[in-house]
């Protein structure tokens, strides 16, 4: 059976309110589910080409402001 969730470190809450998945989460899970998560590691590899573009652009953006 799966562990449940642990906040601030599998997930946390942005301010909108939504659940926000962790690196360590995706890295743990092992590929990219193509949605486009913001703590991608896999490089959006499984996200459509129309929309991988713009996800890693805004990446590199936000790098250059200090990253998260």
């Amino acid at each position: 059976m799966k562990q449940p969730l642990k906040e601030n470190i599998d997930f946390y809450y942005n301010e909108q309110g939504y659940v926000v998945l962790t690196e360590k989460y995706h890295r743990e899970r092992g590929y990219c589910c193509g949605n486009g998560c913001l703590h991608c590691p896999f490089d959006y590899e499984n996200v459509p080409e129309n929309k991988k573009g713009g996800l890693l652009a805004a990446r590199k953006a936000r790098g250059k402001q200090g990253g998260q």
